[in-house]
């Protein structure tokens, strides 16, 4: 199935399903009319000696200075070699693919004044898996994502690097053995390619996605925690979440209550005469849904962003205008990506305060540290350290980019979102709950494990029998970096989550 782009309809699901899967992508011919019609404006406006913005002048505090017709196309390339400014760590290929797809798709869009062969190529690139080296640092999040677009747009031209079949190569050499011919770009071409948000959103688009999968383990993790606790379910009960009805705390309560029925641990307690637990599982509803809710509202803005036209100059065919304006600023995406920070590591802080009451005796009611050895084996004393040590790091990461501001271009650009910080700051606080989640489960299990003969809800019962598969219980200190692992890898695949929505149902409804 091929995922087809026109500028108004592109999902989160396409991003990653291109960015990740390599699914096609292509162009309806409605859509290439659009762009047509697009770039005769421009045309038009360079018959007629126009001066357009980008197209005719110089750029940022360089715009009052006007450009020969014969220097057009060299202005285009000038700023594609002098944008290409980028530093540090690479981005990882989904990100740089989401990027492509999502500046092919606001040209696409109609607004940008390209021909059709830019957005051809940029999407043969995809297609045959060219992938441009692109180093994450070194934009503002204004005008545009400039420097990282940059480096993506020097292989469209044959210059630069790319990566092709696994193998690192000058950006020239990786096209040939594509057979895709690089482009000689014309005039508004280099400032259509470099001004806009699809670093950042590409970022967003993934973590988001994978941010939303996350809540569901996050939950199962939890649920877990709180069977080897031996916790009750009155917290849970639904009449408590109808006065108080925020969506996300509805759904993780009884999604919660869905995976914890029918247990031997918990009528074992019954009669134990505890009334309350401690906040970190009493107020898991609360706490998992602010953040489920906070998701769904980022995933909301960048939907938006997805399919918007955030170059500039605009140009507007039905009118034949061409606008200068500030759609590039990256402030919408800037804010919910800290946003999305905050509301992941919140995730983490939660789920720590569960390790620790897990490995410690005096709350647990289980062996120190989880271990039947105290003293001789030190068990997963030391998991929770990682976890506390990974929260702590999230919570100088969630301080937002955004409110920062920086002016650039000798003051014409005075003020910036720094929104791919935010981006790149988000993602790497998902990595970090990813691996709390990691040791929550490790712990959990370890303390269910500890419960038997007595079982777990069948739910937990299906979770607990993925874990075993990889990790067997802890009888003896071994190297606790290889379990997170394990269970790592069954969270990114998705395996732990797909064996309870067996018994569940489907979670977060």
């Amino acid at each position: 199935m091929t995922v087809e782009i026109d500028g108004e309809t592109l999902t989160i699901e396409d991003v990653v399903q291109v960015a990740r899967h390599r699914q096609k992508v292509g162009i309806p011919q409605q859509t290439r009319e659009k762009i047509s019609r697009s770039r005769e404006i421009i045309e038009k406006a360079l018959q007629e000696n126009r001066t357009v913005y980008g197209v005719n002048t110089g750029f940022g505090d360089l715009a009052s200075i006007s450009i020969g017709k014969e220097d057009l196309a060299k202005l285009q390339v000038n700023l594609i070699r002098s944008h290409a400014a980028g530093v540090g760590p690479l981005f990882n290929h989904d990100v740089v693919r989401g990027m492509m797809l999502l500046r092919a798709n606001a040209l696409a869009k109609g607004f940008s004044g390209v021909r059709e062969k830019v957005v051809d190529t940029l999407v043969d690139m995809l297609n045959e898996s060219v992938v441009p080296v692109v180093p994450q640092q070194g934009s503002v999040g204004s005008s545009g994502d400039l420097a990282p677009l940059a480096h993506m747009a020097l292989v469209l031209m044959g210059e630069g690097d790319a990566f092709y079949d696994g193998e690192l190569l000058a950006g020239k050499d990786a096209m040939e053995r594509a057979e895709i011919e690089p482009i000689s770009l014309g005039a508004k071409e280099g400032v259509a390619l470099i001004n806009g948000t699809q670093p950042m959103t590409a970022v967003g688009a993934l973590t988001i996605h994978d941010s939303l999968q996350l809540i569901k383990d996050a939950m199962i993790a939890a649920s877990m925690s709180l069977e080897a606790l031996r916790g009750t379910r009155a917290a849970f009960d639904e009449r408590i979440h109808l006065i108080r009805p925020h969506e996300g705390q509805k759904t993780v309560a009884s999604s919660m209550l869905a995976i914890l029925q029918d247990s031997e641990i918990n009528q074992s307690h019954a009669e134990c005469g505890k009334v309350q637990d401690a906040y970190s599982l009493r107020c898991i509803p609360q706490v998992l849904g602010a953040s489920l809710d906070s998701m769904r509202y980022v995933r909301s803005v960048i939907e938006v962003e997805l399919n918007s036209a955030t170059d500039n100059p605009l140009v507007f065919p039905k009118e034949g205008d061409v606008l200068s304006g500030g759609n590039f600023h990256g402030q919408p995406v800037a804010l919910v990506m800290d946003f999305l920070g905050i509301a992941l590591s919140e995730v983490a802080n939660i789920a720590e305060r569960r390790v620790n009451r897990l490995v410690n005796p005096d709350l647990s009611g289980l062996p120190a540290f989880l271990t039947t050895e105290g003293g001789l084996e030190s068990g997963l004393m030391i998991a929770q350290y990682t976890a506390a040590a990974l929260v702590s790091e999230n919570k100088t990461l969630a301080h937002p980019a955004s409110v920062d501001s920086i002016p650039t271009s000798a003051d014409q650009e005075d003020h910036v979102s720094m929104g791919t910080i935010a981006a790149r700051k988000a993602m790497q606080i998902l990595e970090n709950v990813r691996n709390v989640i990691a040791v929550e489960y490790l712990c959990a299990a370890q303390g269910i494990t500890l419960l038997e003969p007595m079982k777990p809800s069948s739910a937990l019962e299906s979770a607990l029998g993925v874990i075993r598969d990889v990790v067997p219980p802890l009888e003896e200190d071994r190297i606790i970096a290889k379990d997170i692992h394990e269970v790592r890898e069954l969270m990114d695949s998705g395996t732990i989550i797909a064996e309870v929505e067996e018994v569940t149902g489907k979670l977060l409804k």
